[in-house]
């Protein structure tokens, strides 16, 4: 068990306290599960570099600005670009209904497209997967465990929907 916040190979789990596995970050300990961490997917027929190019960029699906977003140099920049609404570019709509569908169809693409990292998912069994920041209370936990943690859900989800993929494979 490890609680430092040192940098540390992010295809490494490494179990907290509680039976948690906390993330947040790619460079950082589990940093596999965060956006940031580079794993291209393949949606939409483009190639993303992170699933946070291809979650910001819906946020203005259709628009030149989905492209800019998808060409952003870095996670970093791709998140920037998907916070800047304008009135050119402003928001979709349906947004707040469609983020935690769009997320998990990134994610979903992440770990099936990369056998390395599915592997890894499916490995970290029924520890509870936690985005551990005091920067987001909705995708996070907010820093203190009272935020929703929809990333984390999300992967859980995910890892036992694929669970259940091999048991009826191996049947």
């Amino acid at each position: 068990m490890s609680k430092s916040k040192t940098k540390t190979d992010p295809l490494q789990i490494i179990v907290d306290e509680g039976n948690t596995i906390k993330f947040y970050g790619a460079k950082n300990k589990n940093g596999l599960f965060s956006n940031f961490y580079i794993s291209p997917i393949k949606l939409k027929g483009k190639i993303w570099q992170t699933t946070e190019h291809y979650f910001q960029a819906q946020k203005f699906a259709g628009t030149v600005k989905e492209e800019q977003v998808r060409n952003a140099s870095g996670p970093g920049i791709a998140f920037r670009l998907g916070r800047k609404k304008s009135n050119d570019y402003p928001l979709r709509s349906d947004w707040l209904k469609v983020k935690d569908d769009v997320m998990y169809e990134a994610i979903k693409a992440k770990f099936t497209q990369h056998d390395n990292l599915k592997k890894i998912l499916l490995s970290t069994k029924n520890h509870k997967l936690i985005e551990h920041t005091k920067r987001d209370a909705y995708w996070g936990d907010g820093g203190d465990g009272k935020g929703k943690n929809m990333l984390g859900i999300l992967l859980m989800k995910l890892r036992k929907e694929l669970s259940e993929e091999i048991k009826k494979e191996e049947k």
